[in-house]
Formats: structure tokens, C-alpha cells, sequence
């Protein structure tokens, strides 16, 4: 944690190197003004709605997702503890998909105005800002190689590998085991495979000692070998924390 800051309540704002402690300190007044508790399988946003705030996701998981008018539903990225999404909701009138929450989630509504004040006058929290762009447009690239490149396979170790990193970043994972709330279903959807599919691939990694998942939890054997399955490099998470701009 930085500056002494609520893990609870971080913010994946709060990670980006630049930011000084009275940055992380201006951030935290924006995400205490208004806070709003889901319910899972609640929908956080709606597709269609107007979009009226940034949102931070506090505590809990959530996803972006599109469905279809007879109900198949894709999956396309997950929101956890620390993300924020939507950050120029000003950009669009209605919102082309929705964001449904997994677990409970505790969201902070900040808005947009605010947000945009506070990073006119802090050039280190518009930085921060367009990092979270990168991070956010870079996992949707390697989503859409991977459901047209990646094997079954390698699609669902490239997934585990993934939240395991981002959770590490946020100082969530407890050594090797870190959260994974998703039921096979929800990983089906991430994939674009059946959950049949997923779950003869999942016991496949369990047999080799690379993975256990149960209890809401995933514990990582070998992240290296697992990464190595899955043509995993963390180059598109942006983890150095840090983006140029002139």
C-alpha cells in the first residue's frame, strides 16, 4: 500500500509511479463522495443506459459483457478490485454494453467534471489516467488474439495468468493463491469456449500439478510453465506504471 491507504479502497490510479502522496490523497476524496453497493449478477451499468459517472470498483468482481437477444453472452474483460472504467463517460450519449457484477461489488461514482478538473490541474494524475487507458486497451488486444489465436488451452491459462498478475499488482494475491470468484460458466463466457470445454481443459491443468481452483480461490503451481502454455508475457498489462506523453 502507498501513503498508508485502505487496500479496500485503492484505486488502480493509486499504483502509477508518478503519483505523489498528495496526488493518492486527492484521488481518495473523489472516490469517498459517493459510493453505491451491487448486488452479484446485478448489472452495474446497463447497455443503453446514459452514462452519468466514472466508476472505480472498489471491493468485489465484475465484467464487461454483450448478449444477445436469445441470451449468449460474451464476456469481454473482467473488472477487479481497484479498476476503474468509464472514464469519459461524457464521450457517448448510450452505452454500447453492459457491466454486470460477479461477486458484491462496491463501486465509487465519481463524477465526471471532477475527474476531469483534477486531472487538468495534476499533470501526474492525467498521466496515471492515460496509463489505465493502455492497461485497459491492451488486455482487450490480447482478449481478441486469443480467441483467434489461442487453443482452448492456452485461452484459459492465459486468463489465469492474467488475473494472477493483476492481482499481485494490487497486492492481492497470497502468495500463490489469489481470488477467482468465476464459476466455470463465467470462464466459458470469458473464452468463447462451452463449459464442457472449460472444465475437461481445467482438470487437463489440474492433472499436470499446474493449477488448483476451488473454493472461489486459484492457486498457481507454476506460473512460468503455465505462462509458457499459454504465450503469456505481461508486456500488454503495462506493469512498469508509467506512460510518456508530451
Amino acid at each position: 500500500m502507498t501513503g498508508g491507504h485502505d487496500l479496500r479502497y485503492r484505486s488502480r490510479l493509486h499504483d502509477f509511479s508518478e503519483l505523489t502522496d498528495a496526488d493518492r490523497l486527492a484521488i481518495d476524496a473523489l472516490l469517498d463522495q459517493r459510493q453505491r453497493v451491487i448486488s452479484p449478477r446485478r448489472d452495474v451499468v446497463a447497455e443503453g443506459d446514459v452514462p452519468r459517472f466514472v466508476h472505480v470498483v472498489l471491493e468485489g468482481w465484475g465484467c464487461r459483457y454483450r448478449q444477445l437477444p436469445d441470451g449468449r453472452r460474451q464476456i469481454l474483460s473482467l473488472l477487479l478490485p481497484g479498476d476503474l472504467f468509464d472514464p469519459h463517460p461524457q464521450a457517448v450519449t448510450r452505452t454500447d454494453h453492459a457491466v454486470g457484477a460477479i461477486t458484491v461489488m462496491t463501486v465509487a461514482e465519481v463524477a465526471p467534471d471532477a475527474l476531469a478538473a483534477l486531472s487538468r490541474d495534476n499533470r501526474a494524475v492525467a498521466r496515471a489516467l492515460w496509463w489505465n487507458n493502455h492497461v485497459a486497451m491492451g488486455t482487450q488486444r490480447e482478449w481478441i488474439a486469443s480467441l483467434g489465436l489461442r487453443s482452448a488451452r492456452e485461452r484459459i491459462a492465459l486468463l489465469f495468468c492474467e488475473v494472477h498478475y493483476r492481482l499481485r499488482l494490487s497486492g492481492r494475491c497470497r502468495g500463490l493463491t489469489c481470488d477467482f470468484p468465476l464459476t466455470q460458466a463465467d470462464l466459458a463466457e470469458a473464452t468463447g469456449l462451452t463449459p464442457v470445454h472449460v472444465n475437461r481443459m481445467v482438470q487437463e491443468l489440474r492433472r499436470e500439478g499446474l493449477i488448483d481452483w476451488e473454493a472461489r480461490t486459484l492457486t498457481i503451481h507454476d506460473l512460468d510453465r503455465l505462462g509458457t502454455i499459454a504465450s503469456f508475457t505481461p508486456a500488454y498489462l503495462h506493469l512498469d506504471r508509467a506512460v510518456a506523453m508530451a
